[in-house]
């Protein structure tokens, strides 16, 4: 039997930080991690494997930083956890016993209710390489292919098979493509993009029936329509990962995951979960919420490695906020917090604060792009929320408004807020977006 004072079991980016940051805190704890796969893919890039990257294998994990800092790693697969012994057996029946354990075993594709999902040319979201492979092979050689789902993965998707002439079509349940993070009126702008990139867009679809003996031939939707399809990719959301740790005893959340301190610490001492595995709370309700970030999750990955062996940090992870972005070729998109219909939806009494502007100072310089905030706040002014369009920017404005909500900031606060600003890189101070958009909110407030 092999010991080791700290287990992960998992290899994801959750996994991966958990491991590196436990053995850089921890240098003589001996530290190991489990996956069951021999390379891991990068969640976040694999729908850049298809038109951009061209190749499954330049989007992996990589290995070295783990063997470098000491960590080793077990290719193998987790079948129980003894709990209460500190033990847990392998698929190839090898025992492992530890000190601490962290559970890190990510999430699994949604798979909806719909006849012919198992046909031959219908796949998910796997983070499996050689899934993957045979994926990329099968977008390699189809012409139609048909994305069921317009979240995320649905848009970034439908982005990245265009580059290569398919004939893309996203079938989306709800009125539009990205709805369940973003306001109407910035889902119409992606809407737009991807048209003007020859994508099809069917909203408030359902897909009833996938056609086809063993192969998919076509899509079949609730209102009759039929898609011809030589290709079907279902990305219509995911679950925690978290039969291990259910069949193991551990307590599980309204949502599938298991349930943590804001430590990450579990219902039974000395173990661990981060990541998709773990239950999520809001940071404005307190409820369970369906959110799944590697943001998040190598966040709660820090926060546990240095909570081993008691906590080094003075606050843990309490609540989720939800911090997105995206892009659709030069079109950057994202959003923290609460959006305004949702504000409105948990009965919240809000103020809205928006702002146009353009993300160079003169617009005239090569590469400026229109820029658009929008920021809600409570009606006492603490914002709430906020969305962004715009150009590459817009990933680390949106971050600027995630810390802005973490830390309760007021739009008074944020109106007088002091900034840096360059020609090239931001918009002009005199019409700072994030400033005006709090001072738009103050003026109706």
């Amino acid at each position: 039997m092999s010991t080791y004072d700290i287990v992960i079991v998992g290899g994801g980016p959750a996994g991966f930080v958990t491991a590196l940051t436990a053995k850089r805190m921890y240098p003589d704890k001996k530290v190991c991690l489990i996956r069951k796969v021999r390379k891991a893919a990068i969640p976040c890039g694999i729908p850049y494997i298809f038109g951009t990257l061209r190749a499954v294998e330049k989007n992996i994990i990589p290995d070295a930083l783990l063997l470098n800092a000491g960590v080793e790693i077990v290719i193998d697969e987790v079948a129980s956890l003894m709990l209460k012994d500190k033990k847990l057996k392998t698929r190839r029946g090898v025992e492992i016993s530890f000190d601490k354990l962290v559970l890190a075993t990510g999430s699994k594709p949604a798979v909806p209710k719909i006849e012919g999902v198992d046909l031959d040319g219908v796949f998910f979201m796997r983070k499996d390489v050689n899934y993957l492979n045979r994926l990329l092979s099968s977008v390699n050689k189809a012409r139609n292919i048909v994305i069921v789902g317009g979240g995320f993965i649905g848009v970034e998707l439908a982005d990245e098979l265009s580059k290569l002439n398919k004939n893309v079509t996203i079938v989306e349940l709800l009125p539009h493509c990205l709805m369940l993070t973003f306001d109407e009126e910035f889902c119409t702008i992606a809407e737009k993009k991807l048209r003007s990139l020859g994508v099809n867009i069917i909203t408030n679809a359902r897909v009833t029936r996938i056609k086809g003996e063993e192969v998919v031939k076509s899509v079949e939707l609730s209102d009759g329509r039929e898609l011809p399809a030589d290709l079907v990719i279902v990305a219509v959301g995911a679950r925690p990962n978290s039969d291990l740790a259910r069949e193991s005893g551990l307590k599980i959340g309204a949502y599938g995951g298991v349930v943590v301190d804001d430590f990450m610490r579990t219902s039974e001492p000395d173990v661990f979960a981060v990541g998709d595995c773990a239950e999520k709370y809001s940071f404005f309700t307190g409820r369970p919420v369906p959110i799944m970030l590697a943001s998040i999750a190598t966040a709660e990955a820090r926060v546990a490695a240095a909570s081993l062996y008691g906590p080094r940090l003075t606050r843990g992870i309490t609540k989720v906020v939800g911090i997105f972005s995206t892009a659709i070729r030069d079109l950057a998109l994202g959003a923290a917090g609460l959006t305004e219909k949702m504000a409105r939806r948990e009965g919240f009494d809000i103020i809205v604060g928006k702002f146009q502007t353009v993300d160079r100072h003169p617009g005239a310089l090569p590469g400026a792009s229109k820029l658009t905030v929008k920021l809600v706040f409570s009606r006492d002014g603490i914002i709430m929320g906020g969305e962004v369009a715009g150009g590459v920017s817009v990933g680390e404005i949106t971050n600027i408004i995630g810390l802005a909500i973490q830390n309760r900031m007021t739009a008074s606060e944020l109106a007088t807020m002091q900034f840096g600003t360059h020609p090239l890189l931001t918009a002009a101070p005199t019409v700072y977006p994030i400033v005006m958009s709090a001072f738009d909110a103050l003026h109706k407030m």
